[in-house]
């Protein structure tokens, strides 16, 4: 079955196609409507669940609570650092094999995961020795 998508929704994919990087809905809608791509911030956040609930799009939550979206591609994994914020992204999947799994014993159709670790990068970590021997 073929699935039809808004306008918008399709915007929003357009969109998402040309950009590398996570990007929030907050930022969609600036770029939008930069391109003269009339859209409301509440059509943007309606478009990308829609997209979402296709297995197309994938929403990721930031250290400081933000939600950022980007195109399924491959599994996603990330060091994140607490303190500065900076993401690192871990290049090896170590749940593939649990995910297939589960999608079969459970027939469950999984469209993507995510994993991430919080803590401190070298960079923070070596700040906070130098304000700790301060």
């Amino acid at each position: 079955m073929k699935v039809i998508r808004t306008r918008s929704q399709e915007r929003v994919l357009r969109l998402l196609k040309t950009i590398k990087q996570s990007i929030s809905a907050q930022d969609i809608y600036v770029k939008l409507r930069k391109r003269n791509q009339g859209i409301g911030l509440a059509t943007v956040y309606r478009s990308l669940e829609a997209l979402k609930l296709e297995g197309l799009v994938q929403v990721r939550t930031l250290s400081n609570g933000e939600a950022v979206y980007s195109l399924v591609k491959q599994d996603k994994h990330y060091l994140t650092c607490l303190q500065c914020g900076n993401s690192i992204p871990i290049k090896q999947c170590p749940v593939h094999q649990l995910e297939t799994d589960l999608q079969n014993n459970h027939d469950f159709k999984i469209f993507y995961h995510t994993l991430e670790f919080f803590g401190l990068c070298n960079h923070c970590q070596i700040e906070q020795a130098a304000e700790e021997t301060a």
